[in-house]
């Protein structure tokens, strides 16, 4: 049984610089028209980063199994070029998307155990030479797909296979509508086993492959907003409509490796870094990366251990600390001497409110009160050092 998930996404950082060459471009970008009424195109100066985040299935981070850094130098004649050569021809060797499977290799060898790893990734990485490779490797994948890739013996596309399959049952989820109110809505599922075909341009290379599809579809299109439809791809059994929802799950808590960048840029400000090239900016976001899952990390670990010892996460100065500068947690109940209990108070640093009413800690307010303790640390230690002088 698969107990990590390695989520995988880029991720773009953009800096001001009066000479943005030391640093490197991530994009070419419409800046308008001149007098003449031509478009305008600018360089946005910066990097990107490539990162594998290691999560359990209860959802606790783990850590970053991989990251890769890198920026782009040319833009012109991208577009020509795609005209003239098929991508989908071209090596994966010679595309910027062989990072997808560098990552996986690179966390694979890191983790150990392929058996019981699961890369999870968006429409990004609808890749078949991945595919291939959790083959070669011994892991497992579930990706969701944005090519409706050919199927069976190559007459039809792995949708036109899936029109005829019967809804297995329902899955409930909750969303929010237009007006912010939560609301439930029933997904029909739909799972099949199916032999997928390589590229057209790839079949002497690769080999087909048999892989379940699982769709996820709202039935009907609903007013004010966009039919949930998910197509997911994956090299796991899929036996009942209980393992096609647990498939579907893996998948829906990606969304922890994006709260893992918006840690990383609004809680860290990695992009208000003042460095002048890229090497020094990637290895002060490779700092940032660890700051960023500790209150990533903190945050989750409460909610699925609330019961713990607090020195699991925090040290004993830290614990000290946090009674001395915070005198109870509000409303909330929790048991004295757990984790719950001192981050709840940690995030009462960062502006909790702490009522009975309010969700957990989120980690907006552990980061702020985890920057305030640090800062508070800090000038105890200092202050401790001074009376020893004395």
């Amino acid at each position: 049984m698969p107990v990590t998930g390695l989520f995988c996404c880029t991720t773009e950082f953009t800096y001001q610089r009066r000479h943005p060459r030391a640093i490197g471009f991530t994009n070419s970008v419409n800046s308008g028209r001149d007098k003449e009424g031509r478009l305008r195109h600018h360089a946005v100066c910066g990097i990107l980063m490539h990162s594998s985040l290691a999560v359990t299935v209860e959802g606790l981070p783990l850590g970053l199994a991989a990251v890769k850094f890198w920026n782009r130098d040319k833009f012109r004649g991208t577009a020509a070029l795609k005209r003239k050569i098929n991508p989908t021809r071209v090596p994966i060797e010679q595309k910027e998307s062989v990072r997808w499977l560098e990552n996986l290799r690179q966390s694979i060898e890191r983790l150990g155990r392929p058996d019981r790893c699961v890369h999870v990734g968006d429409r990004e990485s609808d890749i078949f030479e991945l595919y291939c490779l959790t083959k070669e490797l011994g892991t497992h994948f579930v990706v969701r797909t944005c090519v409706d890739r050919l199927a069976g013996d190559g007459s039809h596309t792995i949708s036109a296979e899936m029109s005829e399959v019967d809804a297995a049952g329902q899955h409930i989820i909750e969303v929010r509508n237009d007006a912010g109110e939560v609301v439930e809505v029933a997904l029909d599922i739909r799972f099949k086993q199916i032999r997928v075909l390589p590229p057209i341009g790839k079949q002497k290379r690769y080999p087909s492959l048999d892989l379940t599809v699982i769709h996820a579809v709202e039935p009907n299109a609903p007013k004010g907003r966009k039919r949930i439809e998910w197509k997911l791809l994956t090299n796991l059994p899929v036996e009942s409509c209980a393992e096609a929802v647990e498939k579907i799950q893996w998948y829906a808590m990606r969304w922890k490796i994006e709260v893992f960048h918006k840690i990383l840029k609004s809680g860290c400000r990695a992009e208000d870094a003042k460095l002048r090239t890229a090497d020094r900016l990637a290895n002060l976001v490779s700092v940032f990366c660890i700051i960023s899952w500790r209150v990533l990390w903190l945050t989750m670990l409460a909610r699925t251990s609330p019961e713990a010892p607090p020195t699991v996460a925090l040290t004993d100065a830290e614990i000290v600390l946090l009674d001395h500068l915070v005198s109870d947690v509000g409303d909330r109940k929790t048991q004295p001497g757990t984790l719950i209990f001192y981050l709840t108070k940690l995030a009462r640093l960062g502006g909790y409110l702490a009522r009975a009413a309010d969700p957990p800690p989120g980690n907006t307010v552990v980061w702020r009160g985890l920057t305030r303790l640090t800062d508070i640390k800090l000038g105890a230690e200092i202050a401790g050092k001074q009376n020893v002088g004395n």
